[in-house]
């Protein structure tokens, strides 16, 4: 009689075969509808803002250079950098108005300091005309007008 002990595997090494693709599938499940969801918008709008060439190109860059021109924007938070589409996802982006208005708040960054620019912007053809523009800054506390 042998009697060696018969070790069984571990529940990973059984179960891994069926465990991992059914938990992606949930993922990509749950993801899709995280984003379909209309949850007060936020997660289509934000996805919409980023999609949305012409707001970045001309909306956004066109706030961040009115906002270079602003004496006390200087001041505070120095020479503002260019921002990348990724501060899009970072922010909040809310639409109405059949996606021709947006209020939307992006992260911009000085040499002295950062801050959030919230923009209030509608559409008018293909530009984009805004309403305001805002500058939060957290140290010192203040907001900045723009516009």
């Amino acid at each position: 009689m042998d009697n060696e002990l018969i070790r069984e595997q571990s529940w990973w090494k059984r179960n891994w075969k069926w465990f991992l693709p059914t938990f992606i599938i949930m993922l990509l499940l749950g993801f899709g509808l995280l984003l379909s969801s209309s949850v007060d918008g936020n997660v289509t709008d934000i996805a919409q803002a980023y999609a949305d060439n012409s707001l970045y190109e001309k909306a956004i860059e066109k706030a961040i250079e009115k906002a270079k021109t602003n004496k006390r924007v200087l001041e505070v938070m120095g020479e503002i950098e260019p921002i990348d589409k990724l501060a899009i996802l970072e922010g909040n982006a809310i639409y109405s108005n059949n996606h021709n208005s947006v209020e939307l708040s992006v992260r911009v960054k000085g040499n002295k300091g950062k801050g959030k620019m919230d923009i209030s912007a509608k559409k008018n053809g293909n530009e984009w005309e805004f309403k305001k523009i805002n500058i939060r800054i957290k140290e010192p506390k203040e907001e900045i007008q723009i516009l």
